[in-house]
């Protein structure tokens, strides 16, 4: 790896399928190299995959093999930015699809535990609208979503005062 800040998810023996499904479902993703294991250790054996290198919406980031012991949780997630709703329903289809689960306001988990805020631009554009009354209207209008629904969104956001 290039980046000299690379983010670690600690994976109970499946990175490597986890990236693959990253580099497989997200643009600008990939699957790099695989360090395997030297010797056997507590969470694996000889030859196991230890560390799996892979990109992923052009983030490095490495994922461990470590065990049981830690579990992804909602204090650290990946958003990303969608263009339309054909790209948010793709990605938030593919993660759920996937053994995911739904969450609210556009946020799902993998079925590895690992959280995702899959976020359609228009979204945060409206929120950040300097009309806040346009912005609590499309605020207003994701707390009652799961998968974000851009063009309730939109009417949310242009509806007239």
């Amino acid at each position: 790896m290039a980046s000299k800040n690379t983010v670690c998810l600690w994976y109970d023996g499946d990175a490597l399928d986890a990236a693959t499904f990253y580099a497989k479902t997200f643009p600008d993703s990939s699957l790099g190299a695989i360090t395997r294991a030297p010797g056997d250790y507590p969470d694996g054996k000889l030859g196991d995959p230890l560390v799996v290198e892979f990109t992923v919406a052009g983030i490095p980031c490495i994922g461990l093999n470590g065990g049981p012991h830690f579990k992804h949780s909602e204090a650290f997630s990946f958003q990303v930015l969608t263009e339309d709703q054909a790209e948010t329903d793709r990605l938030w289809n593919a993660i759920v699809g996937n053994g995911g689960q739904e969450s609210e306001c556009g946020w799902c988990k993998d079925r590895w535990g690992l959280s995702w805020q899959i976020t359609p631009r228009v979204l945060m554009q409206a929120i950040a609208d300097p009309d806040r009354a346009a912005a609590k209207r499309a605020f207003d209008a994701m707390m009652e979503m799961k998968k974000i629904d851009v063009a309730k969104i939109e009417k949310a956001w242009r509806a007239p005062a």
